[in-house]
């Protein structure tokens, strides 16, 4: 039969219906999936052919969601309640100063805060949404394939299902694919998977319909890097319908949510502007019912509603925010969404990736058993530098020379490279090639030989690469005639001219080829059954430690077969030790991860790599607590969300996850109420990320794609930027709500000073015969200006508790107005009240005028002072330094002088409707305008001591 004969019809192969690409291809073997696919397996697909499918399928490219139209963008800025309030205010009080001939300084101010918040929500959501664009570029740009019989390089995005790739080393999966053929190929799933070391793949395995994702040896998917050997596969799923394409759809199907902060403002703004109208509405109907002017109280009642209503609070929100993304990249923290610095604060629970995350991301040999002992290596990542240790003591190479032995065989059967790091970061070197190989060559640099060093003395003359069946590798090297300088890894009666044979691989299998064993000073001994029993017991104990280890052995020999075969090779090996590796913690995330736990944030490991792996990690770490317990993607496939909301509760870490597993572990987190920060470095690690309530990638070793859907990208990788983080998170959270507190006893109070006189006016002046307001609506105005600005600003500046993270994360549903802060609220409100009502009860004995001006004084003062007894919620002025904060006292005197400036200067006398002061008219109200800080200061004390005492 021809090729042609074997080519599908186009009858036929316009049936190829799309429900055939949606079954387990990894449980089917390779005649099956080419018999299913109706590709022939000699000449591939036909032109025409591949034409017809790629208009029934598509292009093998990611789609990308609809973007918002600027306008849209704009429009979603300004729905806010707070917001549309702003604006008819700004409107109203453009009416009344036009009305009183003033000029518009409030009506543009308020329309500048507006615009200015607008410009800032636009510009960081045209900076959102570039998730499935790096997507794209993570993508392969080209394939090569088998079409028309012979072998031709195509754009990836012409790829379609029944198309024959071939994989080299360094090319980058196309498509999803079913392996037909892998030679020693090993491919790089980390990104997809999560899991740290190269994936072995075995086109002939048949797995079950169910196995996970990081299982599936027998398939290759799109996005991954094939870092050894080569291989040929069928494409299976292009698109949307790969696995990197389930991810993109995740991501186009989730919606932005709004963050608790957020939420609470905007139901705070709207509850305040809400009782603010209503109050203003009783002004004006208790002013005229009083028998006053309906001009007259209008205008008071609409200046009252414009003082009253927070206009400042979003522009110093967003100021205060900005500040804290200004000290989180001191903190190496960029932060993409300013919302985000004040959610990472309120964190219940951090769930975070494995690899490069809480390890170091560099497979490390950390164990040797040699000379019949454990010996420690010391030293992180791809650092030359190490140290050799025995029950913490330096261990001498002399007294055990198998270390150098060891160490010397793995680095010449290796493939690997390493290069200087241009970055010069906290590896020295990277690796190129298998990270377990690149491991090997680090470990050797750390006893004292470079890989080139060693090259050019056992030049490498044939090898027999690694294979799953064989489960090692064989290399063969000459022995060259030493110089000087040169210490030879071997028995030093090793003579040039001669030939080493090196093994490596897997422990039993090397032992099995063994007839002798590297004795600690003699020659080589015979291997008998006890020896063998001591290797194997060292191989359990390491293995039990979650390590991968390796069996190193050689052979000297005179002369080389003629033919280079594994029997000729691999006989009368030495065995000479075992070499153990794992990709190890960082040293900081132990601290890290303590002060964490004392601030009451749970961290849960989510990751694709093997449970014993991650058990290891986590109990070295502390992360994984008494009784809680290590659940599998397979065991999360048996739950139902409920019993997986139940679970997630005691279960600190979850491995050989996928990405909708993680995506499921944070719905069951927020289901608990939880405030869920999720770090990644990988695309599997994207969804889950946009769908936390603050998402965290890794900078130097994520992806385009997790860094453009994280709110939060960390500079430096490490955990312990994360824990800093969400102290500063803490810090803005509690500014916040020290400047709403301020604002909003200050806006209560201005209220009641203007409805109290109106509705029972009659009764508290009746030396004044009519209805009175203490406060003209320009002063009013006025007032709003000096006090809601840059004294509320300033109190974003503060640095912080020194306690601050000794406590737990504050409840979810916690209002930022909580009980404590409503009796505070309470205090404040009465104290200013009365005293800016007795102020102008005193002035009333001479004329309005002064009663007016004593009553605008001692408000706005009060108000100044009152901002630096909301420095702290709970310690006393004095204790924090009155004058620690120079930005609140550059604040307090800018806005005194504007006060005293509408009192002295005679040119605004007539406009504000103020006289200049005397000194006993200051000696009148002085003790009044401290009223309402000693009350503030009182009440904390009071509070704190009900909190100790509770």
């Amino acid at each position: 039969m021809t090729a042609n004969s074997l080519t599908p019809t186009p009858s036929l192969a316009s049936s190829l219906p799309p429900a055939d690409l949606n079954i387990a291809w990894h449980a089917l073997n390779a005649h099956e999936t080419i018999r299913r696919l109706r590709t022939p397996l000699e000449s591939g697909l036909t032109t025409e052919e591949a034409a017809r499918r790629l208009a029934q399928f598509g292009p093998n490219q990611l789609a990308e969601a609809r973007r918002r139209t600027f306008l849209q963008m704009v429009v979603a800025q300004l729905k806010s309640f707070v917001v549309i309030l702003l604006i008819v205010a700004a409107v109203i009080s453009g009416i009344i100063s036009i009305s009183q001939h003033e000029p518009l300084v409030d009506s543009a101010a308020i329309i500048a805060i507006v615009i200015l918040n607008a410009v800032l929500g636009v510009i960081q959501e045209s900076r959102a949404e570039q998730a499935l664009a790096a997507l794209r570029q993570l993508a392969a740009p080209e394939a090569q394939v088998l079409r028309d019989g012979r072998r031709q390089t195509i754009p990836a995005r012409d790829l379609v299902p029944g198309d024959i790739v071939f994989l080299e080393a360094g090319n980058y999966v196309p498509a999803d694919l079913r392996l037909l053929e892998a030679i020693n190929l090993r491919i790089e799933e980390a990104a997809l998977t999560g899991e740290s070391i190269a994936v072995e793949k075995d086109a002939t395995s048949l797995l079950q319909e169910n196995a996970p994702l990081g299982d599936r040896k027998n398939t290759a998917f799109m996005g991954t890097l094939v870092v050894y050997g080569r291989g040929r596969g069928v494409v299976v799923s292009t698109g949307m319908r790969t696995q990197l394409g389930m991810i993109a759809t995740l991501l186009q199907s989730m919606e932005e949510e709004e963050t608790p902060l957020q939420r609470k403002l905007d139901q705070l703004g709207r509850t305040l502007g809400i009782a603010a109208l209503v109050i203003c509405g009783l002004v004006f109907l208790t002013g005229i019912l009083q028998g006053g002017n309906i001009l007259e109280m209008f205008m008071v009642a609409v200046s009252l509603a414009i003082a009253a209503v927070p206009e400042g609070l979003p522009a110093i929100v967003t100021i205060s925010l900005a500040l804290g993304m200004r000290e989180m990249i001191r903190r190496h923290a960029l932060i993409r969404r300013l919302s985000s610095v004040e959610t990472l604060g309120s964190a219940t629970v951090i769930c975070s990736d494995k690899t490069g995350t809480l390890t170091q991301n560099a497979m490390t040999v950390t164990r040797l058993w040699v000379d019949g002992t454990f010996i420690e290596i010391n030293g992180r990542g791809y650092v030359p530098e190490g140290e050799f240790t025995i029950n913490g003591q330096p261990v001498d190479f002399n007294e055990y020379p198998a270390v150098l032995t060891a160490l010397w065989i793995g680095a010449l059967n290796n493939d690997a490279v390493l290069e200087v790091n241009p970055n010069n970061g906290e590896n020295a070197y990277r690796v190129v090639g298998d990270p377990t190989e690149g491991a090997l060559l680090v470990a050797a640099a750390k006893a004292g030989a470079l890989p080139e060093q060693l090259q050019m003395a056992y030049p490498r003359e044939d090898e027999i690469p690694f294979d799953s069946v064989r489960k090692r590798m064989v290399t063969v090297h000459a022995v060259r005639a030493p110089r000087a300088d040169d210490a030879s890894p071997f028995n030093e009666t090793i003579s040039p001219n001669v030939h080493v044979i090196t093994v490596k691989g897997a422990p039993d299998e090397v032992l099995r080829l063994c007839r002798y064993y590297q004795d600690r000073y003699d020659q080589p001994q015979p291997l008998d059954e006890a020896s063998r029993q001591r290797i194997l017991q060292a191989n359990d104990a390491m293995t039990r430690e979650a390590l991968r280890v390796l069996g190193v052995a050689y052979r000297v020999v005179p002369t080389l077969p003629e033919h280079t075969e594994p029997e000729a090779l691999e006989h009368d090996l030495v065995f000479v030790g075992l070499i153990g590796m794992i990709d190890p913690p960082r040293p900081e995330v132990i601290p890290a991860l303590q002060k964490a736990t004392r601030a009451g944030i749970r961290t849960l490991m989510i990751t694709g790599d093997y449970p014993n792996t991650a058990r290891a990690i986590a109990e070295a770490i502390g992360l994984l607590h008494p009784h809680h317990q290590v659940l599998t993607g397979a065991q999360l496939d048996a739950m139902d969300d409920a019993t997986l909301q139940h679970e997630v509760q005691r279960t600190d870490v979850f491995a050989r996850v996928s990405p909708q597993h993680k995506l499921r572990i944070v719905e069951a987190l927020k289901a608990n109420e939880e405030i869920v920060a999720m770090t990644g470095d990988g695309v599997n690690d994207a969804p889950a990320i946009k769908r936390a309530d603050i998402g965290i990638a890794m900078g130097i070793t994520g992806t385009d794609v997790t860094k453009e859907t994280a709110d939060m990208v960390l500079m430096d990788d490490n955990y312990a930027s994360i824990v800093a983080a969400v102290e500063q998170g803490r810090i803005i959270y509690s500014n916040i709500r020290k400047f709403v507190y301020y604002l909003i006893s200050c806006n209560l109070a201005e209220i009641f000073i203007i409805f109290l006189p109106t509705a029972f006016g009659r009764w508290l002046f009746p030396v004044a015969g009519r209805v009175l307001s203490p406060l003209l609506p320009i002063q009013l105005l006025w007032l709003n200006l000096i006090t809601d600005g840059a004294p509320a600003l300033a109190l974003g500046t503060e640095k912080g508790e020194p306690d601050i993270m000794d406590h737990p994360p504050r409840p979810p549903k916690e209002p930022i107005i909580n009980r404590f802060m409503q009796i505070g609220v309470a205090a404040q409100t009465v104290a200013i009240t009365a005293a800016t009502l007795l102020a102008f009860s005193l002035g009333l004995r001479q004329d309005t005028t002064l009663a007016g001006t004593l009553a605008f004084v001692t408000l706005s003062s009060s108000e100044l002072l009152r901002a630096y007894t909301a420095r702290s919620e709970r310690y006393p002025l004095l204790k924090i330094g009155v004058f620690s904060n120079r930005w609140m006292n550059l604040a307090v005197l800018s806005s005194m002088a504007l006060l005293l400036m509408v009192v002295y200067v005679p040119f605004f006398n007539p406009i504000f409707a103020t006289v200049p002061l005397t000194w006993e008219h200051w000696k009148l109200i002085l003790p009044l305008i401290f009223l309402p800080a000693v009350v503030a200061e009182i009440t904390k004390a009071v509070l704190g001591m009900r909190k100790v005492q509770r």
